[in-house]
């Protein structure tokens, strides 16, 4: 988790230090940082720094329930598509999640530490209704970044990253879950542990395709092979 959380939160401040801020950038930041925050949240979940086990549970929900509504904004704007509504729909329904688990007092119930991963216990009645907005647009995610790079010849390669991206951690943490059902109650953890991939693809092939980066002591060129929309 530690490695893990040094590695995403690294790559943040190299994407603050290296590229302009347009809003990929910004949406990439902050994606690796809501990675970190995770890895931080379930490091920290036995208790710490002035903060319950609980407490750290939901900082924890709460920065990977931001995931799936920042990624959808990513490719948008990498395809240089105006859908408010399909962005809207995304924040709005992440929105009522995060204040679900921010206010919710029966939203997290207790934790458990395993050797690979830790799980969260969460309200029952949630868990569908939480399990059909993650899945749900991570699929959308993964069909839009597929059916635009289609569409849109000079962005292929840059939205096919991302739905590399989306695969990697959504497959195999589902391969999981099937060949051992037990692991459902982890998938937060797991599918977190594989997103660090996510965070490599990311910062190796979905900025450097999209984003300016910024000249420093004259070590950076510019690489504006596909400009931000």
């Amino acid at each position: 988790m530690l490695a893990t959380l040094l590695i995403e939160f690294g790559l943040a401040f190299y994407t603050l230090w290296r590229y302009k801020m347009t809003t990929v950038s910004k949406l990439a930041v902050v994606i690796l940082a809501s990675l970190g925050t995770f890895q931080l949240a379930e490091y920290m979940v036995c208790g710490g720094l002035g903060l319950t086990n609980v407490q750290w549970a939901r900082v924890g929900y709460v920065a990977i329930t931001l995931l799936p509504a920042f990624g959808i904004h990513m490719l948008v704007k990498l395809a240089g598509k105006k859908n408010n509504l399909l962005v809207g729909g995304a924040y709005a329904s992440c929105l009522a999640f995060v204040l679900f688990y921010v206010f919710g007092t029966e939203a997290i119930t207790g934790h458990q530490c395993l050797a690979n991963y830790a799980v969260f216990y969460t309200q029952h009645a949630s868990n569908v209704w939480y399990t059909g907005y993650y899945y749900g647009w991570l699929i959308i995610g993964v069909y839009l970044a597929w059916q635009w790079g289609i569409e849109l010849p000079d962005k292929k390669k840059v939205l096919n990253a991302m739905m590399i991206g989306y695969l990697v951690f959504l497959v195999p943490t589902t391969f999981f879950n099937i060949i051992d059902p037990t692991t459902v109650k982890g998938i937060p953890s797991i599918m977190c542990g594989f997103a660090v991939i996510l965070a490599f693809v990311i910062s190796t092939k979905v900025l450097p395709d999209s984003v300016e980066s910024i000249r420093h002591f004259g070590f950076i060129k510019d690489q504006n092979k596909v400009r931000p929309s």
